[in-house]
């Protein structure tokens, strides 16, 4: 098979490495990749969000199957293009992408479904919003609607938080996405994440994760994309995980499918667990970042033959083999990250880190000049290493960041505490 992946993150570098040790995978570009992407496939510059240059660009290659990673081009309807030019494609339309793209939307159909989750007030103007949180109280969660790149999430400890916070939402802070907003109930629990197959009936479950997002150690400071993750996550029980499945994704999917729009590709789930009951915190429609990254350590060659029967609608022939083994990420990042950065600092010592089935440097945010390799994003590197363990996992990846050369880079020393 010719395989197009879109994107140039750390999820794609991880979807790149496993789906490039299936011996169905004959050529493999990503666009628009990345410095570490470039050193195990090809790489295209390309408009990802443009469908029709995309469909272009996978005729004028003789693409049988394109893996669309981050959530912009699904919400974009990328995905309709190429399945209406005749392409096998990996993630959802434009329609069902809208459960990651609107907050509102996803709370309109967990009502329909009956999927439990947080209670919430959808709001188009600053003044019934303050209203509905004075009514409310604080602690609350305060949303913009649309997408914001992971960072339109504000929890609020005060009532004047919370206003502040709608104050720069329909100010303009997050542009577009905060044209609407929906305030939340604070849940409390344990936060986790289930990612699940889908290919509009069947749902595969294909793995749990727990990622680190706030930027300092203790899980201390501002939030960010993430700092880390490791797999499995331990709260994510077999008997939770059935649960989610029966009360949350599997409504999901007949309302989905009951709409005219039903969902294909990977549904991730952010859950929140309190006794043994999962609420659903929100949806994203594509795999998470870093979570991927450890899921592809765990999952390897056999993610494109799962991935191809979610495309095919053939999921309910799909299984998944599983190694009883634990993987972990750290991300990297500039220092100064997830405020302002300097981009260009120059990484030394990748090459002394190994590249195996163990452990890999899925690279995020480099680029490559005159043979150096370079910083160009806030998180930069995720050293990512599995192990009998989650321990042994976790000596791997600091062994690996103790091997790098990066005065500009920080990370946390504690991913996986609280399961270690």
């Amino acid at each position: 098979m010719n395989i197009l992946i879109l994107g140039g993150g750390g999820r794609e570098h991880s979807l790149a490495w496993a789906v490039m040790q299936n011996p169905k995978c004959d050529k493999l570009i990503v666009a628009p990749g990345n410095a570490g992407i470039a050193q195990i496939a090809e790489c295209a510059t390309l408009d990802i969000e443009n469908g029709r240059e995309v469909v272009a660009f996978c005729e004028a290659t003789a693409m049988d199957f394109i893996i669309i990673g981050p959530e912009a081009p699904l919400a974009a309807g990328v995905a309709d293009k190429l399945r209406d030019a005749g392409f096998l494609v990996f993630g959802p339309s434009q329609a069902a992408a809208r459960l990651e793209a609107s907050k509102h939307f996803t709370k309109e159909i967990c009502d329909a479904a009956g999927a439990p989750t947080a209670s919430y007030g959808h709001f188009t103007d600053a003044a019934a919003a303050k209203a509905h949180i004075r009514a409310v109280g604080a602690p609350i969660v305060v949303k913009a609607d649309g997408l914001a790149a992971g960072k339109g999430v504000i929890i609020a400890e005060t009532v004047a938080e919370a206003e502040a916070a709608i104050d720069d939402m329909f100010g303009g802070a997050f542009g577009e996405a905060g044209a609407e907003v929906v305030v939340e109930e604070f849940m409390t629990g344990e936060e986790a994440s289930f990612f699940v197959l889908c290919d509009g009936e069947t749902a595969l479950p294909i793995g749990t994760a727990q990622d680190h997002k706030r930027a300092g150690e203790g899980d201390t400071g501002p939030n960010t994309g993430g700092m880390g993750a490791y797999s499995p996550a331990p709260v994510l029980t077999d008997a939770v995980a059935e649960k989610a499945l029966d009360e949350i994704i599997r409504p999901t999917l007949r309302e989905m499918a009951a709409r005219g729009t039903p969902y294909t590709g990977v549904l991730y789930a952010g859950l929140m667990i309190k006794d043994g009951a999962p609420r659903l915190v929100e949806y994203n429609v594509r795999f998470g970042d870093p979570e991927a990254q450890v899921l592809m350590m765990r999952l390897g060659a056999q993610v494109l033959d799962l991935m191809q029967a979610a495309a095919e609608a053939r999921l309910h022939e799909a299984r998944v083999n599983w190694a009883n083994d634990h993987a972990m990420t750290v991300v990297m990042a500039a220092a100064g990250y997830p405020g302002s950065y300097e981009k260009g600092t120059e990484i030394k010592g990748l090459e002394t880190c190994p590249e195996d089935s163990f452990q890999m440097v899925f690279h995020a945010g480099t680029r490559e000049e005159a043979g150096r390799i370079l910083a160009s994003g806030g998180r930069v590197l995720n050293v990512t290493a599995r192990g009998e363990s989650l321990g042994e996992a976790a000596a791997r990846c600091y062994a690996m960041v103790d091997r790098i050369d990066w005065p500009d880079g920080i990370y946390r020393r504690d991913i996986g505490w609280r399961a270690l």
